[in-house]
């Protein structure tokens, strides 16, 4: 499922994060990286699914 996630993060970088963490802090963390520039949205994006941390809800 991750790797699904992460095609979707580069395809558009807020969808990957929202179905990994949902709409809390790292979503619109996301939405502002997106907007400031694309590149960084992937990077955060795929930061949020690859790391280990349990999702927090």
């Amino acid at each position: 499922m991750d790797l699904i996630r992460i095609i979707l993060a580069i395809i558009l970088p807020p969808l990957g994060v929202f179905l990994q963490e949902g709409l809390g802090k790292h979503f619109w963390i996301n939405i502002l990286l997106t907007i400031l520039g694309y590149i960084p949205g992937i990077v955060h994006a795929v930061y949020i699914i690859a790391r280990d941390e349990p999702v927090r809800v």
